[in-house]
């Protein structure tokens, strides 16, 4: 493994929170790579559970493994903090509630050298924990592709998906462009174009090698009116990072296929919430300042400078809506 004397080559990064269900199997996982020459950074962000007590057992017996603990500030600021402690010229995330193959890093990493490419990708299964069953997300993309292929397909949200767990990207593409995660749920949807926009090369490895753990807490069973704001925010900051770097003309059209997804998507999790809240006042007008916002983030009056300031909220929550509320 690597020694703290030296460098690793790879960091990689673990947000931990209320999960002593998981997080030793993903460390695990990790101590049986394959690859050797990595650190592990992972951060305690509060737990409540005996999360803490397996991170130091794992801390003691391996030195590769580096803990930081903290007060509970969200997965996104237990990111940025392990991004300023790690040493690696690689950084890989990975969830603690999931588990990764053997060969995990060996591949994104040799994906990476071998092809003089910024950001590796592999194929991932979909582990649903109640029946142990296993489905791999059929990815049909292999090979090297060009920043602007991989950006196509990025924005598109198939072929390549914004997950930042299934990847692995040079430290410099965080570093040099001081790109970090905000503190809002689909933080990966709002930063991953960030950083494939600065990609010289992305190589997608065809072989599921993360396996991503289908649980009630997660954050898609656990959609909310927040977590709709905020996916809609991402989105919003998608054009503003592509506007930012002088590339949205160039991807426009893929831009407005991750809209299109992103109407979709709110409209069913907006008819989810008044169904289990039970009341439908309000339905309608929170589909339409859904239509409305999405319409805007693809039109040619967007301001991101509005984004960048702090976006208002589109949906409200339905026992709010006892007025016409008028979307802006």
């Amino acid at each position: 493994m690597a020694e703290n004397s030296r460098l690793p080559m790879i960091s990689v990064i673990i947000p931990v929170y209320n999960v002593e269900k998981y997080v030793g199997k993903c460390l695990s996982s990790l101590v049986e790579q394959t690859y050797r020459d990595f650190e592990v950074i992972a951060v305690n962000d509060g737990s409540t559970d005996n999360s803490l007590d397996i991170l130091r057992h794992f801390e003691a017996r391996y030195g590769f493994i580096k803990v930081i603990n903290q007060e509970n500030r969200g997965m996104s600021q237990s990111r940025n903090r392990a991004l300023k402690e790690a040493r690696g010229k690689y950084i890989a995330l990975v969830d603690s509630d999931d588990y990764v193959a053997p060969t995990y890093l060996e591949e994104l990493y040799s994906a990476c050298a071998e092809n003089d490419a910024d950001i590796s990708c592999c194929y991932y299964y979909l582990h649903y924990i109640g029946n142990d069953f296993l489905f791999e997300y059929p990815f049909r993309c292999r090979g090297v592709l060009t920043a602007e292929q991989a950006m196509n397909k990025l924005l598109h949200d198939v072929q390549i998906q914004s997950f930042v767990w299934n990847k692995m990207y040079k430290r410099s593409l965080f570093t040099d462009y001081g790109i970090t995660y905000p503190s809002i749920a689909f933080e990966d949807t709002a930063t991953t174009n960030r950083l494939f926009a600065h990609a010289n090369k992305v190589a997608v490895i065809d072989r599921p090698l993360y396996y991503y753990n289908q649980r009630p807490m997660s954050t898609l069973a656990t959609m909310n009116v927040t977590k709709i704001n905020d996916y809609l925010r991402a989105v919003a900051s998608v054009r503003a990072s592509l506007e930012e770097n002088g590339i949205y003309g160039k991807f426009q059209k893929s831009y407005a296929a991750l809209v299109h997804r992103a109407f979709n998507f709110s409209c069913m999790y907006v008819l989810r919430m008044h169904r289990d809240n039970k009341n439908a006042r309000g339905f309608l007008t929170n589909i339409s300042r859904v239509s409305r916002a999405t319409k805007y983030f693809a039109g040619d009056g967007f301001n991101s400078g509005l984004v960048r300031g702090g976006m208002f909220n589109i949906v409200l929550e339905p026992q709010k809506l006892e007025e016409d509320y008028s979307v802006r």
